[in-house]
């Protein structure tokens, strides 16, 4: 191997090498949000329906707050009653929920579909 050739194969180890760096540093970052999501989620579940709707998802039947564990609801169901809310359902949310903007809102819905 001629000095140019090692020359060469160090350049490419080290391209390689910094494209490595690049993917997991995408990977690191893309797991954290994902992380910090779930755990928005959980907090702001926590907050703003665990109270009706039980810690864990149960629900509590003497407020008539229905369980959301195992809820067939699709998140993005989730999201619009949250946001926006159905005539029909018993307050908050015969009316969007105040106070929570669309980040919010598919937090809960995600943090819902995990319980």
């Amino acid at each position: 191997m001629t000095v140019h050739d090692e020359n060469l194969w160090n350049q490419e180890r080290a391209r390689m090498n910094r494209k490595q760096l690049a993917s997991i540093g995408a990977l690191l970052l893309f797991a954290s949000t994902v992380s910090w999501a779930a755990e928005d989620g959980a907090a702001l579940y926590k907050k703003r329906c665990g109270g009706c709707h039980g810690a864990n998802g149960e629900g509590k039947p003497a407020m008539k707050a229905p369980a959301l564990k195992g809820t067939t609801m699709d998140a993005d169901a989730l999201v619009a009653r949250v946001t926006k809310g159905e005539p029909t359902s018993k307050s908050p949310h015969n009316k969007g929920m105040s106070g929570l903007n669309d980040e919010q809102a598919k937090a809960i819905a995600a943090f819902v579909k995990t319980l």
